[in-house]
């Protein structure tokens, strides 16, 4: 080997080692089982100690490590988003408390839990239609992907801005507007019904799509589960609100977030800014996952990261108005969802779910998530959308 190209590779592997030793470090948390798949004992590239307990660890790992990370979380666990990325340790350890000592679960929230609108949301409720769920299912799950990084991703999110503009063009009191990410190209998509009070009341649900390891630009991701179920759930819900000329007393907000897949940076960035805003949110409802009919329960909530007050409301309005349908509860163990990013900020929210986290589908996150899985129908995600009217309705009064 000649001198020249000695000096060659001597200099490459100090370039690869710099640029290794420059990746910019991040503060995650995560499930422990994730954590200690993703660095087993001996792999040591993240900093120990800062916490964990039975089922959450807080660790600091290189950005670079997200990708292994999410794919762990989605491959082998069959886990949406998988894992939390914090701005600093204090927003860190606010999430670690807010866990070990349910702050938001437990915090006094000025709501009236009572169901007294039976006359108005069982006329409503009438009016949901598998249908309309469905076509929203096929449309979103005919992109390529909806990867947050990706082309198809922008575009699949400023298609769905343009149907909810055409659904809300009547009415004057609605805007929706593209949430703008400035570190990636897919927007989160706000709808605000304007009501009497500035008090919020929030339909949410990721509008990303995942699928594979590398190259996720270019992977199929028809992501008709997860979570293109949720969001033709929310945009049901909307349309029945819409046309029925429902004004309500506070304001309604539905958003479609982005970058929920790859760590829940979209929700993050939304709930964050209501908070140093200092806006009043009365309860969020997060619909991830809605169509898939895998459990003998048809509605479950998730009791981690949730407020247990709202989770019981939910569970008398599925038996005020939906009696024939069973309910019950689960945990995901982890921040599996954007109801997280809310219940850290502590906002009361709640996340029911498609079937126990075991009975969950199985093809999610990869080129098999399609409307056939459900059977090529939304007659699952229409519960939640007449379970969605209802939660609007009731705790707007």
């Amino acid at each position: 080997m000649n001198s020249f190209i000695l000096r060659l590779l001597v200099g490459s592997l100090i370039l690869i080692s710099s640029s290794f030793a420059s990746t910019p470090k991040k503060l995650i948390t995560i499930g422990r089982d994730l954590k200690e798949a993703a660095f087993p004992q001996g792999k040591s590239n993240y900093k120990h100690g800062i916490f964990e307990d039975d089922e959450l660890s807080l660790i600091e790992v290189s950005e670079s490590d997200f990708e292994r990370i999410s794919h762990l979380a989605h491959e082998k666990f069959n886990r949406c988003g998988g894992f939390m990325v914090h701005e600093n340790e204090n927003m860190a350890w606010k999430e670690i408390d807010n866990k070990k000592n349910r702050l938001s679960a437990q915090k006094s929230v000025m709501v009236d839990y009572g169901i007294n609108q039976q006359a108005t949301v069982k006329n409503l409720i009438k009016e949901v239609q598998e249908t309309n769920i469905r076509e929203v299912i096929l449309k979103l799950s005919s992109f390529k992907n909806r990867y947050y990084k990706s082309e198809s991703g922008s575009k699949s999110s400023i298609w769905l801005s343009e149907y909810w503009k055409s659904l809300v063009a009547h009415r004057s009191d609605i805007t929706v507007n593209r949430w703008k990410h400035s570190s990636w190209p897919q927007d989160t998509i706000i709808v605000e019904i304007k009501g009497k009070t500035e008090d919020k009341i929030v339909i949410g649900g990721h509008a990303d799509s995942i699928a594979g390891w590398w190259g996720r630009e270019r992977a199929r991701a028809p992501g008709a589960d997860d979570n293109a179920s949720g969001i033709a759930t929310m945009t049901e819900i909307l349309r029945v609100l819409v046309n029925s000329n429902y004004q309500p007393q506070n304001t309604i907000v539905f958003a479609a977030y982005a970058a929920e897949e790859v760590g829940l940076l979209g929700s993050k960035e939304v709930a964050k800014s209501f908070k140093d805003d200092g806006q009043n949110v009365l309860g969020v409802l997060q619909l991830d996952m809605t169509n898939f009919n895998g459990s003998d329960l048809d509605i479950v909530l998730m009791s981690d990261y949730t407020n247990e007050a709202q989770n019981n409301f939910i569970g008398g309005l599925i038996d005020t108005y939906l009696p024939g349908l069973s309910w019950g509860y689960d945990k995901c163990g982890y921040a599996c969802s954007d109801h997280a990013s809310w219940n850290s900020q502590g906002y009361p929210a709640s996340m029911p779910f498609e079937a126990k986290k075991g009975d969950s589908n199985r093809h999610i996150h990869s080129d098999r998530d399609t409307l056939s899985r459900s059977g090529d129908n939304a007659n699952h995600a229409k519960k939640f959308a007449k379970m969605g009217v209802a939660f609007v309705l009731e705790l707007d009064n």
